[in-house]
């Protein structure tokens, strides 16, 4: 392991966590920057919001898949032993970057979303099973609400709750990142908890009507 592969992996991870989904993809099919509308976020839920589902589903996979692609890089470039804690150390690392890039974006004038998707896309490469139910109490919250911030955020919650009692793991890193990660989401949700606060936050059966934007 050498100090210019693990910049490389640093600065790839960046990178990656830069590309605009969202914004990329509304100004090229619908001449559209999202970040315009709506919340205002370059995201998965105002994308959906905005332009529709069909124009959601793929900036959601291309931020799960940028924050998968960021965390795998020290295992492709094979900076330390396989299932050790210094990989997972690494891991998470250039998972954090993923997300700053997707938060403060180089290629969208430093103006991104809130990176629950690309949280997920790390979770995903470093503890899949963990990550899974972390979906579930996603998927459980919002059938329950209907309100896609109350469900990222219980997720977030969850996800060092069900690390510290139900899983395990090694690295002392990725405990401190399971609890960081939660007070994270809160505090980037506090816009939708005072909107929720005012009974004012959005449900997603409304996100799948088409608006037109302002132009």
């Amino acid at each position: 392991m050498s100090i210019i592969s693990i910049l490389l992996a640093i600065i790839g991870a960046y990178l990656l966590g830069s590309i605009p989904a969202a914004v990329w993809i509304g100004k090229a099919f619908h001449n559209i920057d999202v970040r315009e509308h709506g919340s205002g976020n370059a995201g998965t839920t105002n994308t959906i919001r905005v332009l529709g589902w069909r124009t959601g589903i793929p900036v959601l996979m291309i931020d799960v898949a940028k924050g998968w692609l960021a965390t795998m890089l020290p295992v492709f470039l094979k900076l330390a032993e396989p299932d050790s804690s210094l990989l997972t150390n690494l891991q998470i690392i250039c998972g954090v970057i993923a997300i700053v890039g997707h938060i403060f974006p180089l290629f969208a004038g430093f103006r991104g979303g809130k990176g629950v998707a690309t949280v997920f896309g790390v979770l995903l490469a470093v503890k899949f099973s963990l990550t899974i139910s972390c979906f579930a109490v996603f998927l459980v919250v919002l059938l329950s609400t209907g309100i896609v911030s109350v469900s990222s955020m219980s997720a977030g919650l969850a996800f060092p709750i069900l690390l510290f009692t139900v899983f395990d793991s090694p690295s002392v890193v990725f405990k401190v990142f399971s609890v960081l990660v939660g007070i994270a989401l809160i505090v980037t949700h506090r816009k939708n908890i005072q909107r929720l606060l005012k009974g004012e936050e959005k449900k997603l059966i409304n996100f799948g009507i088409k608006k037109k934007p302002v132009n």
